[in-house]
């Protein structure tokens, strides 16, 4: 089987829809088929072309056995409504030109969380007159509406009618929660057409080590209890909550050694930053973002890690991939995101919940785990113990054969279904 993949996002970027679709599409060339990526020149999130790549009409590259195709685009920052969407339209554009040049291609993917990339695949599916799949790994533009981006009007209205008409048109959509499905069988979508394939984590990349001497000792953290947050420091991540959090622990005795480490990039990182020199927070570090194979050395950095989005109906449906990044490296959890993802903290009791924007309860969570270092032990165990049951390989079988059926049922009857292993279980 040829699977043609569109998104914007892929390595060397390090973000989680760069790492899932790497991850999934390299499992599917190690199971035997041919994959074609079409993407970007690799910019985010700073909109600065990585070195060793030029932002051309058309390169060639094969990463881990998968054809890669990068295509111009407009390259802004990830900031700004409109210089983004701008982004997002050049690449829908450029992306369903070149997928016309790739032959013999058996399904087509399109992934969010932006529509544009689906829109190309929708339309490359109708030229090719082959099936296509709406891989929806966010719910758009209600996010972009849930953080302000876009208010009530005539332009939300249009962008959301095209989100229907692509589910509508979509030979299959695959979900990356069932919070997700639920959403669009509310909203008339047949749930027999969706399938759900969580996020999960490279555990041949994230395992439990030993925390790092010399990093430890670089950052001047030795006989610290660190915490963290990687991951991009946007609009939706309410990351002044963080911060508040450090303020109440600079004033508590007990948790003078407790320090707060954000890594990442995003359109709020200057901000935070400011915001954080005004406060005059001593236990707070910014570190800028790593490459993805170096990202895992800062993980075993931490004693615990913090996942937090702002407090809104929307996010209770996402669940960010970091969490089982977190599990990967047996590393505790303060989970500040309602929902189904805190469904899954609870469920495996690898870490605790705290309200989202509540940076008292972040507060008072951190000093407990800090003072109770049997609870942090436990946690540490149950994440190791739960992390197999969200194996990226698992998943990438699940998705695999969605893909699969999809091919031979819609457009390829004569193609022989795949040997990959058989999907796991649902999560």
């Amino acid at each position: 089987m040829h699977i043609l993949f569109l998104t914007d996002n892929f390595p060397p970027e390090v973000n989680a829809p760069a790492s899932r679709t790497f991850e999934h599409t390299r499992e599917w060339v190690l199971a035997g088929h041919r994959v074609t990526v079409i993407t970007c020149a690799p910019n985010f999130p700073k909109g600065r072309v990585f070195d060793g790549y030029k932002n051309k009409l058309w390169q060639s590259e094969v990463i881990d056995g998968i054809r890669v195709i990068r295509v111009w685009t407009y390259i802004t920052a990830n900031e700004g409504f409109y210089r983004r969407t701008l982004d997002y339209v050049s690449f829908g554009i450029a992306s369903s030109i070149a997928a016309l040049g790739v032959r013999g291609v058996d399904v087509i993917v399109g992934t969010s969380p932006q529509f544009f990339t689906a829109l190309a695949a929708c339309c490359t599916g109708f030229l090719k007159r082959r099936p296509w799949v709406f891989e929806l790994r966010d719910i758009w533009p209600e996010s972009i509406k849930a953080v302000g981006a876009i208010k009530p009007g005539a332009l939300l209205s249009m962008t959301e009618n095209v989100e229907m008409f692509l589910y509508r048109r979509a030979t299959r959509i695959i979900a990356v929660t069932h919070s997700f499905k639920r959403a669009l069988t509310q909203r008339g979508i047949p749930a027999d057409k969706i399938d759900v394939v969580t996020n999960g984590a490279d555990l041949t990349q994230f395992a439990p080590r030993p925390k790092p001497i010399e990093l430890t000792t670089r950052l001047g953290l030795q006989g610290r209890f660190i915490v963290g947050y990687v991951g991009t420091h946007g609009l939706a991540h309410g990351l002044d909550t963080l911060l508040d959090a450090g303020e109440i622990l600079a004033r508590t005795p007990d948790a003078a050694d407790i320090h707060i480490l954000l890594l990442g990039d995003g359109a709020q990182k200057k901000a935070l930053i400011s915001r954080a020199e005004t406060m005059a927070l001593k236990n707070v570090t910014f570190l800028d973002t790593v490459p993805k194979h170096e990202v895992s050395n800062y993980w075993a950095l931490l004693d615990a890690s913090i996942i937090h989005l702002k407090r809104d109906p929307l996010f209770t449906t996402v669940i960010p991939s970091k969490l089982f990044e977190c599990m990967a490296m047996g590393l505790p959890v303060l989970h500040g995101v309602e929902g189904e993802s805190a469904d899954i903290v609870r469920r495996e009791a690898v870490g605790e919940t705290f309200e989202p924007q509540n940076a008292m309860e972040l507060a008072h969570a951190l000093l407990r785990l800090k003072q109770n270092p049997d609870l942090l032990a436990s946690y540490r165990h149950n994440a190791r113990a739960a992390a197999p049951r969200y194996d990226r390989r698992h998943l990438a079988g699940a998705m695999l054969h969605a893909l699969d059926k999809t091919a031979r049922t819609r457009a390829g009857a004569d193609l022989p279904a795949h040997r990959a292993p058989a999907p796991s279980e649902p999560i």
